[in-house]
């Protein structure tokens, strides 16, 4: 094992699920402590207006290097003591291709305060995940969170072969455009989003340190192509299995349901470790390696290590609202839980694990009486309009709106508003027009259905440092090859030297 690399990767989930009190905690242990790069700018104005509680945001906020900036943020949206209850949250300005001023503030700002908390108070490794999918975010996402001093950055649901060359553009402050994928382009036409730190800064940007890059994969082929044609360095890869939480890969070839409607994965879809492992970067193996002998076993495969999601996601320090926790570690331990594999719930068109609880989206009855509404816009999709310009729409958002935009309506089936439900998973849901306020949607790996071996005796919560106690042994003496797989990851295949 490289112990320059850390054995642990803690996965960046959902929608502040994997926020900065988790990573800290992962990095203080010594191993790689991962928030979420999704929607930190709703984060972030949402958790002020419900009174910044500890004051966290507003401290971080005290060292960005635009005094004004700050001012004017918790000017707009702290408020005291928090907003009353069935009072709608602020909005923040919807994502796109040409953000005002305010919008690249927010987005700056809360990727530094959400990476200045996590770094705050030791000298242990911090990264961020985002998703390829939400482009429009990206750049200026990056760049708060390289000036709060990031040491990683990963990626996935797509393909970030242009991502290395951003970050090392932002490095040296520089101007820095990130290519749209847009629907209906024509094939000599480029959109683009930019993003020039000079201008932000309002003169000279500093140099900053070029954080390592780790494009998340589910296939050797991507990571061949990743490797060979990315503009700019990457430093590694993490290989996700079906088994992970939030998005999957599609299964190759084309997608056949089973008879719970959820996608069939096959032998094609397990991915050549030893294609990658001659690739010569390091890889870390996700999805049910949350113990010492599967962590034994991705070792021996020829891994640095693991990724681990869903074991941190139930756990104290996990931003995750505690009742939800508790909901799932009860049901768990009843062993009436269930995590389905659904192929249409995401805007994204990716396969997206959802974990079925009373109360939330999973619930179809829930899922009807919610009107549809897209107010965050993350996962919009850009289109070519008739003009040539762009246009925008999501599969979740009202049927008749997807529609006149050209958007075939047999997507809109089944698609949950997962910008919405994400934050409601942290009690930051909105409240909408009729009072209500918007339901959540668990997600989780398919490991949450043993995530329990975490509790101890008469206990019904758990730290992240059980989580790492548990996977990491203090010396591995027996042959892992022969360690034996509990029940958890047992379906995993680990192919092993």
């Amino acid at each position: 094992m490289n112990h320059e690399l850390p054995a642990i990767i803690q996965g960046g989930m959902g929608v502040g699920v994997s926020g900065w009190r988790l990573a800290r905690a992962v990095a203080q242990a010594g191993q790689l402590g991962v928030v979420s790069g999704t929607g930190l700018d709703a984060v972030m104005v949402r958790r002020l207006q419900a009174g910044d509680l500890g004051g966290h945001v507003r401290r971080a906020l005290d060292f960005f290097p635009l005094r004004e900036t700050a001012e004017r943020i918790v000017a707009r949206y702290y408020v005291p003591g928090g907003k009353a209850e069935g009072k709608a949250y602020l909005p923040k300005p919807m994502p796109c291709a040409k953000p005002s001023r305010w919008g690249e503030e927010l987005l700056v700002a809360a990727n530094f305060v959400e990476i200045f908390l996590a770094k705050e108070g030791h000298d242990g490794p911090i990264g961020i995940n985002y998703l390829e999918k939400i482009q429009l975010p990206t750049v200026p996402s990056i760049y708060g969170a390289m000036l709060a001093g990031v040491d990683w950055v990963l990626m996935g649901a797509g393909i970030p072969k242009s991502i290395p060359g951003v970050m090392d553009r932002l490095a040296r402050g520089e101007s820095a455009t990130l290519k749209l994928n847009v629907a209906g382009a024509l094939p000599e036409e480029e959109f683009g989003t930019t993003f020039d730190p000079a201008a932000f800064m309002g003169g000279t940007a500093p140099l900053l340190a070029r954080p390592r890059f780790v494009a998340i994969v589910s296939s050797a082929t991507l990571a061949i192509m990743l490797a060979r044609r990315s503009e700019g360095r990457v430093d590694g890869f993490v290989v996700e299995l079906s088994r992970a939480g939030g998005h999957n890969a599609p299964p190759r070839g084309g997608t056949r349901l089973n008879e719970a409607g959820e996608p069939i994965y096959g032998p094609r879809d397990d991915p050549d470790l030893e294609s990658i492992r001659k690739i010569g970067l390091p890889f870390w193996l996700a999805g049910g390696f949350a113990s010492t002998s599967a962590l034994a076993r991705a070792v021996l495969a020829g891994a640095a290590g693991v990724q681990v999601g869903t074991a941190f996601a139930f756990c104290e320090e996990s931003d995750l609202d505690a009742e939800i926790k508790d909901q799932v570690l009860k049901s768990s331990l009843a062993g009436d839980l269930r995590v389905i594999t659904d192929p249409v719930a995401s805007p994204t068109g990716f396969p997206f694990k959802v974990v079925e609880l009373e109360g939330t989206l999973s619930e179809q009855v829930r899922y009807e009486q919610r009107r549809r509404i897209c107010d965050l816009g993350y996962l919009r999709q850009a289109y070519r309009t008739e003009s040539g310009t762009l246009g925008w729409r999501c599969s979740a958002e009202p049927v008749e709106d997807f529609v006149s935009k050209g958007g075939a309506i047999e997507e809109t089936t089944g698609r949950k508003c997962l910008c919405n439900a994400l934050l409601g998973n942290l009690r930051l849901g909105q409240v909408v027009a009729d009072g209500s306020v918007e339901k959540p949607l668990v997600t989780s790996g398919a490991d949450v259905l043993a995530v329990t071996r975490f509790l101890a005796p008469d206990q019904m919560t758990y730290s992240a440092q059980d989580v790492i106690d548990q996977i990491l042994p203090d010396i591995i003496e027996e042959d892992p090859s022969q360690a034996p797989i509990p029940a958890a990851v047992e379906a995993t295949q680990i192919p092993v030297a």
